[in-house]
């Protein structure tokens, strides 16, 4: 029911009620995954003879839940696991000593953790641990806090795009070109800046300005989508699920691993998330597991603007089969 529809008095008690209950959804959502920031079956890689790794296993696995371990026969098989972003680091125990492979690109918060742990771990056995950033973050941007910061931009550009076309009444295919015309220009814009100005997102300026568009239409297009289907009421859910939801359980500024269940897992599936993710695959990792997150914004996308072509539709051919009325002859005399 609209509030436009209820007494004054009524319409008071629902802004009263309405207000605290967007405040608390907004702060479980952005401050539970903050607060519980740690590492859930982690992926980190364990390089060496099985006898050699055994004691590194046996530690790591004493922290009940927060690696995924995965066993490699020797370093180059480690490196290789990481820069294919199967794992996000990898012990490598040597006749010198362990050695500790780390992707700050990937995320520089999982990277320093990592070193933590595994420091702490070889001191207390008398052991100095060599650490080597197999695929370092941008020179430029160290801590990542650019790509990080631009979830927010593009989720406000995916709700601004797909809010306007439907309040401006936009129908079928002119929506959907406002939409994806709108995408372009957010990827070229945002590649210009964290690309070519702030070198904070390597890579090729094409694919990144792609990334950086696709992640923009899906959540364009979802808005959009949700809109034809259900009303203004679906830009209010739209915003929800992407600024609400997306946003905070992105991952962003650790990884998805590192938030708590089962936000990490609707992270992954949300536009916001996939779009970083896909991000980071593309700028440092030469498009390695960049499939998956690009499928995900894909069906985002064609779900979205699916939905705007079919709701539109029965409009348009409601408004060509309404009979063009010709305007009353005046009255003679």
């Amino acid at each position: 029911m609209p509030l436009s529809t209820l007494s004054p008095r009524r319409r008071v008690v629902a802004v009263t009620l309405l207000i605290p209950a967007l405040v608390a959804l907004a702060l479980w959502a952005f401050a539970w995954p903050a607060a519980r920031t740690a590492p859930h079956d982690l992926p980190l890689g364990v390089a060496g003879s099985a006898a050699a790794t055994a004691p590194v296993e046996q530690r790591l696995e004493g922290q009940e839940g927060a690696f995924d371990l995965h066993h490699y026969a020797d370093e180059a098989a480690a490196r290789e696991a990481v820069e294919d972003r199967e794992v996000y680091g990898a012990v490598v125990v040597t006749g010198q000593g362990p050695k500790l492979l780390t992707a700050s690109a990937a995320s520089p918060v999982v990277a320093q953790l990592l070193q933590q742990a595994v420091t702490h771990h070889a001191s207390a056995s008398g052991n100095q641990v060599a650490t080597v950033d197999v695929v370092p973050a941008a020179e430029a941007d160290p801590r990542g806090a650019v790509l990080n910061t631009s979830v927010l931009p593009l989720a406000l550009a995916g709700i601004g795009a797909g809010s306007a076309v439907t309040l401006l009444g936009l129908r079928g295919v002119r929506a959907v070109a406002a939409l994806a015309g709108s995408a372009a220009l957010v990827g070229a814009v945002a590649a210009a800046l964290a690309h070519s100005w702030l070198e904070a997102v390597p890579g090729n300026w094409w694919t990144v300005a792609g990334t950086f568009a696709l992640a923009a239409l899906a959540m364009g297009a979802a808005v959009a989508g949700l809109a034809a289907l259900f009303g203004r009421a679906g830009i209010a859910l739209g915003g929800l699920v992407i600024m609400l939801l997306g946003n905070p359980f992105s991952g962003a500024s650790s990884a998805p691993e590192m938030l708590p269940e089962p936000a990490g897992a609707i992270g992954r599936w949300l536009p916001p998330g996939a779009g970083v993710s896909l991000l980071r695959s593309v700028s440092f990792f030469d498009g390695a597991a960049a499939a998956g997150p690009a499928l995900t914004l894909t069906w985002w996308a064609v779900l979205g603007l699916g939905a705007v072509l079919a709701g539109g539709a029965p409009r348009e051919r409601m408004r060509d089969a309404e009979p063009a009325t010709e305007p009353s002859p005046a009255p003679v005399g």
